[in-house]
């Protein structure tokens, strides 16, 4: 397998993992708020990584050269889940979805700004594709759901976390000196735990960790180990051996994979319009993974 092959199938997994965070989160959020449990997840993931780490590629001394570049990376990063969290107060999760699906598009500015990264006349073929199809699932395939999608004060501050999301994968690559993935991960890790806390303080020592019921460390554990911990392995794996756009290209998928989780968990199953907007993310998958000429 080429190397850019497996940072297509990381991603893939990636869209996986992610999807499952938002569907188990859905069910957490009646009993703990945004700030609280993404402390708690992204210090269990910074654990974890640095475990994993140092049981494999170990953490030399020399990951920690710059230290800069993870207060660049965590900070970028801890302000995506920030701003998404507080758009979220306003914004609807559909239309904060809708948002979300301009992250790839940005992600191809971004890459050619800071690492001139040209997004070829068929990727950015696929990343219309893979727009048009995330929408459709996002809306369930209802045009007037989608004509009725309003811009509000939420869906703004989620569209500047989004923006720092688009800056964040190719920043990974021009930051990284070498450093393996898990000893980079672990890193940006540690400071984007510590971003979360420093502004989510008031919250965090506000929850009653003890009376939490059982489906929130369900979430917890799950957004910690899969969502957290081994996404970000994997996205920043995929980051140095894939152009961003395609890197982000994967996120259109996650609107199917979370179809997959509701259908798992006994939420009902999609109608077959909505499978149209599936296909056309594969088929812009497709588009992607074949190799330029």
């Amino acid at each position: 397998m080429t190397q850019a092959a497996r940072g297509h199938l990381a991603m893939l997994v990636f869209s996986a993992l992610v999807a499952g965070s938002f569907s188990l989160g859905a069910l957490a959020m009646d009993h703990i708020t945004p700030m609280a449990l993404n402390a708690a997840r992204f210090a269990i993931a910074a654990v974890l990584v640095g475990i994993a780490a140092g049981l494999s590629t170990g953490i030399p001394r020399s990951t920690f050269n710059a230290p800069w570049r993870y207060l660049l990376l965590g900070g970028v990063f801890a302000t995506y889940f920030v701003l998404m969290f507080y758009g979220l107060k306003t914004a609807q999760p559909v239309s904060a979805a809708a948002v979300f699906t301009l992250t790839p598009i940005m992600t191809a500015f971004a890459g050619y700004i800071m690492l001139r990264q040209v997004t070829t006349r068929r990727m950015a073929l696929a990343l219309s594709i893979g727009g048009a199809g995330a929408l459709w699932v996002i809306f369930r395939a209802d045009l007037s759901a989608l004509l009725r999608f309003q811009v509000g004060q939420g869906e703004v501050i989620y569209f500047w976390g989004c923006v720092a999301h688009a800056i964040y994968i190719p920043m990974v690559r021009m930051l990284n000196r070498g450093e393996s993935a898990m000893a980079f991960t672990f890193g940006t890790l540690l400071v984007c735990f510590g971003a979360i806390t420093i502004v989510g303080w008031g919250e965090i020592v506000a929850t009653d960790w003890a009376a939490l019921p059982g489906i929130v460390w369900i979430a917890i554990i799950y957004t910690a180990v899969f969502a957290s911990a081994m996404t970000f392995v994997l996205v920043q794996y995929a980051s140095l051996r894939l152009p961003g756009a395609k890197v982000m290209a994967y996120t259109y998928l996650t609107p199917s994979w979370v179809l997959v989780w509701e259908l798992a968990l006994g939420h009902g199953a999609p109608t077959v319009w909505v499978l149209g907007g599936v296909a056309l993310t594969i088929v812009a998958l497709l588009l992607l993974l074949r190799n330029e000429h």
